[in-house]
């Protein structure tokens, strides 16, 4: 079953990995479920179910004009766990953008079927710059963002966003060439207009109140050096007001620790899921 349709009609690209306890995993923007495979490959080695789907609008799955915010993004995946199954003893696990997913899923859907939860380089709680949010990014970051995609896309996610994704520096790099190029063609799958307005979503969404819904052991794994989601307004804060966190922080390791630390987060995956 490659393809499931959500409430709304949208179809949703599913790859179901292994045997098992389930495993959903959210992608981070603005790639797709591609980008989670040494982590499903080891989970269902390890004796899990895996299953990663490609958000609306990313990857494989249809493009709809709207249901860009987290509300709608929150019932796909509600949608995805019953369509393939995942009903009971699951665990839900978000990266970057994905856990927002996580955290309006816990409290949109109640946390139904959910046993464990886990937010890896996640911008919950909250990004956006305000008075009561200080260390969080300036309105202006999100617009320049926006701006870059919609002037050369190609160019800025190649030659600015890739480079700061994973840490790039001006001397040496933790990943090859071939790592950026790849992740430009998994951006490059998504639609310009989903590509746009999901930076509106996780720049703008709080997710605070959500915080209080988890009810379940939740893993928070981050890389102190990630520049593009900084450690403060979002991990840290996050394990303050998650009653049952468990604060991993990779010294060093940049936003996209799933693959400049790949190993380690799939063993500290698993080792939290009990495998």
């Amino acid at each position: 079953m490659p393809y499931i349709k959500t409430r709304d009609g949208t179809d949703i690209y599913v790859k179901d990995w292994g045997q098992g306890r389930p495993v959903i995993l959210t992608h981070g923007w603005p790639l797709n479920a591609d980008s989670w495979d040494a982590q499903a490959m080891a989970l269902a080695d390890a004796g899990f179910r895996a299953i990663a789907y490609d958000r609306r609008g990313f990857g494989r799955s249809g493009q709809p004009w709207t249901g860009y915010d987290y509300d709608t993004l929150a019932d796909d995946l509600a949608d995805v766990m019953q369509a393939v199954g995942a009903t009971s003893d699951a665990a839900i696990v978000g990266f970057s953008m994905g856990g927002g997913e996580v955290a309006r899923y816990m409290s949109r859907h109640g946390g139904r079927g959910v046993i464990a939860a886990g937010l890896v380089a996640s911008v919950v709680p909250y990004l956006l710059k305000t008075k009561d949010n200080p260390d969080g990014a300036p309105e202006a970051v999100f617009q320049q963002i926006i701006e870059g995609i919609k002037t050369d896309r190609p160019t800025f996610f190649r030659q600015k966003f890739a480079p700061q994704f994973y840490g790039v520096g001006y001397i040496s790099s933790p990943v090859s060439d071939d790592v950026l190029d790849h992740f430009t063609s998994l951006a490059l799958m998504a639609g310009l207009r989903p590509t746009v307005a999901c930076v509106e979503a996780f720049g703008h969404t709080d997710f605070r109140p959500d915080l209080a819904s988890f009810n379940v052991p939740t893993l928070i794994v981050h890389g102190t050096k990630d520049q593009t989601v900084p450690i403060d307004p979002s991990a840290r804060a996050a394990a303050a007001g998650i009653k049952q966190a468990q604060l991993v922080e990779y010294d060093g390791a940049p936003h996209g620790l799933n693959v400049t630390h790949q190993d380690r987060l799939s063993k500290d995956l698993i080792t939290f899921l009990g495998g």
